[in-house]
């Protein structure tokens, strides 16, 4: 399979425009999937509603089937179409945070989507993505669009284009290139189906934000349990890992150079994930920076692309710094610990 690749601006006003997108929005309504850029990564779309279209999604991705999948809409009218009602609540999470990075479950409506979606689950994990080339797509094809993280599963998510089209080339049919991703993790995914809200995977919205307009939430036991099998799409099982082996680090940055020197002395290459304020302080064979500790939102936003920037490198072994777990911070190391596969050594 040839995939083709569109280089299309992202501004709003423009996005009705190109012909790229009406290329691509025929590809899905032929139930093709074609990768987009959403405003958390990059999204690996297909018709929701076809069977077949989906089981590309899964054979694209080598993604094992019985993980389900958001489902992406650029409407409240397209939802509607998809579930049976909307619990009082979300409609005021919809009011704040759509378009966004919230993804929020709801109970599916019978029929109206592939049970390859939901993986046999009563409910369907939806949301409406803020990015505007993301919105045009989707209104155009007229379909609401099965779509998870555009990589080989288990790698690092794609933030670029190209991130995509180096693990994709001849899988799918097509990639619409919008430009680098800008919040970076994917969505936080909230289940309000029960009588207290869930959250079942952090992301770009925080708890925080949240419980500034609902109230108080809890987090899915699961997250903390490495022994329970989580709720959430994209959670079941190892993700977001580099080749090389991933250890958190929880101690002084003496600590973790005692670590580094260590294994290089026994001929491993190593790297360290750092950020701004701390790359000077480490000897490595490669220090990469995710972004800034003071500001943890251009951590998530640089987190995928600094994984996959070792993998370019090479290196064997990788030490990485924790962050606190208050707001981004929490989706932060939510998706360092899954790249760890646990991993954690404390000074």
């Amino acid at each position: 399979m040839q995939t083709k690749l569109w280089t299309v601006d992202n501004y709003v006003d423009n996005a009705n425009s190109y012909p790229q997108l009406e290329e691509a929005a025929h590809l899905l309504q032929q139930n093709q999937v074609v990768a987009f850029p959403t405003e958390t990564v990059y999204g690996l779309g297909a018709n929701a509603r076809d069977n077949e279209a989906v089981k590309k999604i899964f054979e694209a991705k080598g993604r094992p089937s019985d993980n389900p999948l958001i489902v992406h809409i650029a409407s409240k009218e397209q939802l509607a179409s998809i579930i049976d009602e909307i619990p009082g609540m979300t409609h005021t999470l919809m009011d704040q945070f759509w378009p966004g990075p919230l993804t929020l479950i709801f109970k599916k409506k019978e029929g109206a989507l592939s049970d390859a979606v939901t993986a046999g689950l009563e409910t369907v994990a939806v949301r409406m993505p803020s990015h505007p080339l993301a919105l045009k797509l989707i209104e155009k094809s007229g379909l609401p669009i099965a779509a998870p993280s555009a990589n080989t599963s288990g790698k690092p998510s794609p933030t670029t284009a190209g991130h995509v089209y180096k693990d994709l080339n001849g899988k799918i049919a097509g990639i619409v290139d919008g430009g680098p991703t800008g919040v970076g993790v994917e969505s936080t995914v909230l289940d309000c189906t029960g009588p207290i809200p869930v959250i079942l995977r952090p992301g770009g919205v925080t708890k925080e934000q949240i419980e500034e307009v609902i109230g108080p939430v809890s987090l899915d036991t699961a997250l903390s349990d490495e022994k329970q099998a989580p709720r959430s799409p994209g959670m079941k099982y190892t993700h977001y890992a580099p080749r090389a082996e991933l250890s958190l680090v929880s101690g002084s940055r003496e600590f973790i150079q005692s670590l580094v020197n260590a294994k290089k002395a026994e001929g491993f290459r190593v790297g360290v994930l750092t950020t701004e304020e701390n790359q000077r302080y480490y000897d490595a064979d490669y220090v990469l920076s995710a972004g800034r500790r003071e500001q943890l939102e251009s951590v998530a936003s640089g987190l995928y692309f600094t994984l996959r920037q070792f993998d370019d490198l090479d290196v064997e072994l990788i030490f990485s710094e924790v962050f606190p777990v208050e707001g981004i911070g929490q989706a932060i190391m939510n998706r360092l610990s899954k790249a760890a596969g646990g991993r954690l050594i404390q000074e």
